[in-house]
């Protein structure tokens, strides 16, 4: 009992040096605590100290003020159990439904475009499945038909006579990703940068090429990233076997030149002088028109927004995962790695295996749902994203990187697609090319019009098999 009551007085004192009362207030308070001290018959916590504080001092307003403000200095490093509602944000949402499908199409993409004849055959394209997230209960080759004016369809010949559906890119797509290609090539510093920011955020600054394979969408790496991006091969990189047999990329020095986050980037411009001296930075905030914070939850995000901001590229092993200072770090870890990502956005699962390397507790992910004014969770099309909401306007991202451009594009393409393919246009075009056989020993031609350019590259890639 003797610990109890020297930890009452421990506070009470506490309470005294933070708001500087006088003298006689302060022997008053002295005073409370010796009778807490002495009688020693109840088990006390600090809201019953608080209560009997108030009951014997009923007549001074200052001791009542000592007792909030030492129960807000509590809180302060303690975590705060608030957890607010979701509100649907339409506009958002409305981004996710319109890529629906964009990511799957890019990758089919890509992947007809490495093809030394620039035209697969649908058991190729199966082997590709796992990557596309398509759900089982998708046929591959009716997804690829559902978007004519990105594939074309056309066939070959296999054992004894099988014909097999066999599909390439249209001059449309083609021209499309010849831009995607140089943009890349164009931005591989700043996309090698970004890579190395992922891997600072990793305290052995190595990743499995696995969990890069997940992010490397959403961070506008080309689909064979390794190979492609000479950096990759200089001695910034180096390819490590881990612990459990994958092969990780890690970064070999680092770069203090990139260990700036986003947020202490535009500090200058969006945070109160004060603010920068107390390292205290806020996260921009923004919330679904209509969306209901009650009073209580405004006082805690004002008192979270106000303390101490850690970079995430900062040694944070010295925090208490159960504190709002901690939280508050790990919201700036993910407030950091969305801003990695061309669209400020990213499936919820990829974040969820990113736990381990960034050394974060179990059921981090629930800062997403304590803090929607800085993250929105969509739950459109069959999984949740992650998305940043300062990045966005409404439906329109502030500031495009050039490969969304591009992305734009083909959502355009398919949303086409699908209109000519409702009306009959895509069947009045594919039909003489699907009844009319191929020839084995049929030659090559190139000829200036699409059909003989197609049959010639579906047929090339026949004699090659």
């Amino acid at each position: 009992m003797e610990g109890d009551t020297w930890s009452i007085w421990m506070w009470i004192v506490k309470c005294v040096e933070l708001i500087g009362v006088g003298t006689r207030e302060s022997n008053t308070i002295v005073r409370t605590a010796y009778v807490f001290n002495t009688t020693r018959t109840i088990n006390v916590n600090f809201h019953s100290c608080q209560l009997a504080i108030m009951c014997l001092l009923s007549v001074s307003p200052i001791a009542i003020q000592v007792c909030r403000r030492g129960y807000n200095f509590q809180q302060k490093f303690s975590l705060v159990n608030v957890k607010l509602k979701w509100v649907k944000d339409r506009s958002l949402d409305a981004i996710i439904i319109d890529q629906g499908n964009l990511r799957v199409v890019c990758i089919l993409v890509s992947v007809i475009s490495s093809s030394p004849s620039f035209c697969l055959p649908i058991y190729h394209l199966r082997k590709h499945r796992g990557q596309l997230g398509l759900p089982h209960y998708v046929k591959l080759s009716a997804f690829i038909r559902k978007y004519p004016n990105i594939f074309h369809e056309s066939y070959i010949f296999y054992n004894g006579g099988t014909r097999v559906p066999c599909f390439q890119l249209t001059a449309e797509a083609v021209k499309l990703h010849e831009e995607e290609v140089s943009i890349i090539e164009q931005n591989q510093n700043e996309l090698i940068e970004r890579l190395c920011k992922l891997l600072m955020l990793i305290r052995s600054r190595t990743l499995p090429l696995q969990t890069i394979d997940q992010l490397k969408w959403d961070m506008g790496l080309p689909y064979n990233y390794y190979d492609t991006l000479k950096p990759l091969q200089s001695d910034m990189f180096s390819s490590i076997c881990l612990q459990d047999g994958r092969v990780g990329l890690k970064l070999q020095t680092w770069d203090d030149r990139l260990a700036f986050s986003q947020l202490q980037k535009n500090v200058a411009l969006h945070q109160k002088k004060e603010n920068l001296e107390t390292g205290c930075l806020a996260f921009p905030i923004g919330f679904t028109r209509g969306f209901g914070l009650r009073r209580k939850c405004m006082q805690w995000l004002d008192e979270w927004q106000r303390l101490p901001y850690n970079s995430p590229y900062s040694d944070a092993s010295h925090l208490d995962f159960h504190t709002d200072v901690s939280e508050k770090r790990i919201v700036g870890v993910f407030h950091e790695l969305l801003h990695l990502m061309i669209q400020k956005k990213t499936e919820r699962k990829n974040v969820s295996n990113l736990c381990e390397p960034l050394s974060l507790p179990q059921k981090f992910t629930k800062v997403f749902d304590r803090h929607p004014g800085i993250f929105y969770i969509s739950k459109k099309c069959d999984t949740q994203t992650v998305i940043l909401r300062e990045a966005y306007d409404r439906q329109q991202l502030l500031q495009k990187h050039p490969l969304v451009d591009i992305r734009e594009k083909f959502a355009s393409i398919m949303k086409r697609g699908l209109l000519d393919r409702s009306m009959g246009l895509y069947r009045q075009k594919a039909d003489p090319i699907l009844v009319k056989p191929l020839s084995r020993s049929a030659a090559v031609e190139f000829n200036e019009s699409k059909t003989s350019y197609d049959e010639g590259l579906c047929h090339n890639f026949y004699l090659q098999q």
